[in-house]
């Protein structure tokens, strides 16, 4: 094997199929890369056998052939190259040179034929999704996964197409967010896709109108980017019949302007810091949200000009899950649905009906 390739074009490419390789596996060989040059196009594929991916550059091939190389060193010396054509070739003793202006490397590699092959996926059945509108969606999601293993099913997020919509839904038992999307198909698909997948996905795609074609079968999915291919085994399992957790009915509404609140909640938990339970104290009043946290630390109080319809209420949340909510979310003004201090606050974008918001208050001794 022999290629010539641009610096940057070629580390783009590792820092892309890295994102695959854990380096937890028991097989030496998906601690690799699996590059494969045959006319002017250059492959490299990384892999956790759950988590596989797949992209395509640009090269002058001078000679075809496969090799598997050390992931996380090729991808430092390539990265710590000088930036211009490199030039990579195999020798015997099963060693890969590689130069670059004056810079030279021996690097040992392994035998592309021991690398596992990736699953066959039949690209029939195709969802397409805007980059932008993707990337977007795993943001509003994969923060209110669940991080421990202990039901695994909520460590991902739940791809659902139905009625020409697309949600994606994420809960851990404390919160839950959902976003939807219309999108043109007459299909219905049912998923759940692994969180890890997800934030590996969302470093690859654009803030483009770009499009995502996406194919499920029964065990896996497939992102197809153009150049990128990313394949995921799905979780097994039923996912949360989430629809009937979300309320309703409320019996009170308040409607506030996002970044105040947020600056708010902020600054009061800076004193709800002790015993992990982040506790701040919400006081619905007439057109004023007062908030409060105390601790051994000291006391905080702040106030909020708010639109309220229905009756006063006092309710505490962990003000880490409403910050995490109000930071993803886009719109200037938000709506926050109560029905009592112990059942879910809703949260919702004021104009756009694209996001819903679930957070648990936290219950106090006189609740």
């Amino acid at each position: 094997m022999k290629f010539l390739c641009k610096k940057n074009i070629l580390q783009e490419a590792i820092s892309i199929a890295q994102k695959a390789v854990t380096g937890k596996s028991t097989m030496p060989v998906l601690e690799g890369l699996l590059i494969s040059a045959e006319d002017k196009s250059l492959t490299i594929i990384g892999s956790d056998t759950d988590l596989s991916i797949e992209t395509k550059c640009d090269i002058e091939c001078l000679s075809p052939g496969s090799v598997v190389v050390d992931a996380k060193l090729f991808g430092e010396i390539i990265r710590k190259l000088p930036n211009d054509t490199v030039e990579i070739s195999t020798l015997e003793n099963n060693t890969l040179e590689i130069y670059c202006q004056k810079s030279k490397f021996s690097l040992m590699h392994m035998d592309a034929s021991d690398y596992p092959t990736l699953p066959t996926i039949n690209e029939n059945m195709i969802f397409n999704v805007p980059q932008g509108v993707l990337k977007n969606m795993i943001k509003g999601t994969i923060f209110a996964i669940a991080q421990d293993e202990t039901r695994p099913i909520l460590t991902g997020v739940l791809f659902e197409v139905v009625d020409g919509k697309l949600n994606m839904v994420a809960l851990d038992g404390y919160r839950l967010a959902l976003k939807r999307e219309y999108i043109d198909t007459n299909n219905t698909i049912s998923s759940v896709i692994p969180g890890k997948t997800l934030n590996e996905i969302s470093k690859i795609l654009e803030d483009s109108d770009e499009i995502t074609c996406i194919t499920f079968t029964t065990n896996h999915i497939l992102f197809n980017l153009g150049n990128t291919k990313v394949i995921s085994r799905l979780l097994e399992g039923e996912f949360i019949k989430y629809s009937s957790i979300i309320p309703e009915e409320y019996n009170l509404k308040i409607t506030a302007k996002r970044n105040e609140l947020l600056n708010c909640i902020e600054r009061a938990s800076l004193m709800a810091k002790e015993g992990n339970t982040n506790l701040i104290k919400l006081d619905i009043q007439e057109d004023n949200l007062v908030i409060t946290s105390n601790s051994q630390l000291g006391k905080v109080k702040e106030e909020l000009a708010i639109i309220l319809q229905g009756q006063p209420l006092q309710i505490a949340f962990n003000s880490k899950y409403l910050i995490d909510v109000l930071k993803i979310m886009e719109e200037e003004e938000i709506d926050m649905e109560f029905s009592s201090a112990v059942s879910p606050c809703i949260i919702r974008n004021k104009e756009k009906d694209d996001c819903i918001y679930l957070v648990l208050p936290v219950r106090l001794r006189n609740n």
